[in-house]
């Protein structure tokens, strides 16, 4: 019994060992920000996905390759609400790593975080999945298509690296700054759109409204007008020139009291609508308007840059 336990942690120790071999040829270090630099991980031939919160500038960056040679890399764009930037490289290696499907993990599943230290060595943690869960917005509104929480240390300088599944498959890049310093990582479905747009673009197009809101308490005369149990609303005041809301007709003093059908008691139900919509989409919005019901179609438009 004691041998055959043996042999299934040597068979473990070893598919990892492998899997870190390979996958850290693409594994690279990012020399961004003053102090310790942080990981990335070459996406594809040229292109390298790293932490957003280790950019600190957008010019005068490095990136050290497996082998250790460095070379120049320019920003191509970062997204905050998801913690990742990306960067171009003019050089870079004949094969990409293997992604695999960050749906398959389990809780308790083992993984591997890879990082490349500021000298170019290649490190790891081990650990399992602490938590995986469906769809997550978290503090800075990004959507994440999983919530995967890890349990195993992310030292410093391990951000914008990768975690492997037991496969040595990519299942997403790490990050300590998504959840108050909390270990999470952000799946590769979510990774490829993020790329994908900051390629093209250079930013993540979101839809807005362009008003500013506080909750405040409806009247009483008009409860008998809205639906049932509506006690609070959400007062316009303020509205941007030239933004959806304001082509739309929403004035300062409107209280919005619904969107898309459901009754809104606090900013952050419009912020859950918001980030779920796509530019061009129709919010249907009701406000109550100098003691009338009005209702309101905004067309999300994208916030200027």
């Amino acid at each position: 019994m004691l041998d055959m336990a043996n042999s299934i942690i040597e068979t473990i120790s070893s598919e990892f060992a492998s899997a870190a071999e390979k996958v850290g040829s693409n594994v690279v270090a990012v020399h961004a920000q003053r102090w310790v630099p942080t990981s990335g991980i070459e996406w594809k031939r040229g292109v390298v996905v790293t932490a957003h919160h280790g950019v600190q500038r957008d010019e005068d960056i490095k990136v050290l390759l497996d082998g250790g040679r460095a070379v120049s890399a320019k920003l191509a764009g970062r997204d905050p609400s998801t913690d990742l930037a990306v960067l171009r490289m003019e050089e870079g290696s004949s094969s990409a790593p293997q992604l695999g499907d960050s749906t398959s993990l389990r809780l308790g599943h083992l993984v591997l975080a890879l990082g490349r230290t500021r000298r170019g060595d290649l490190v790891a943690s081990s650990g399992i999945i602490g938590g995986i869960s469906g769809e997550w917005r978290n503090r800075r509104g990004g959507q994440l298509d999983q919530h995967i929480r890890l349990d195993l240390a992310l030292y410093p300088g391990f951000s914008g690296g990768p975690l492997l599944n037991a496969r040595g498959e990519v299942v997403g890049i790490n990050t300590r700054g998504l959840a108050h310093g909390r270990a999470v990582t952000v799946p590769v479905a979510t990774v490829n759109r993020v790329v994908e747009e900051l390629l093209k673009k250079g930013h993540i197009a979101r839809p807005y409204l362009g008003i500013a809101m506080q909750p405040v308490e409806v009247p009483e005369n008009m409860r008998s007008k809205l639906p049932a149990d509506t006690r609070v609303g959400l007062l316009v005041m303020h509205v941007d020139n030239g933004a959806p809301a304001e082509q739309a007709g929403v004035l300062l003093g409107d209280v919005v009291f619904e969107v898309s059908g459901k009754t809104v008691e606090h900013v952050d139900a419009i912020q859950d609508s918001l980030a779920i919509a796509k530019i061009g989409d129709v919010l249907q919005i009701g406000v109550i308007r100098a003691g009338e019901i009005k209702p309101v179609s905004i067309t999300l438009g994208e916030r200027a840059q």
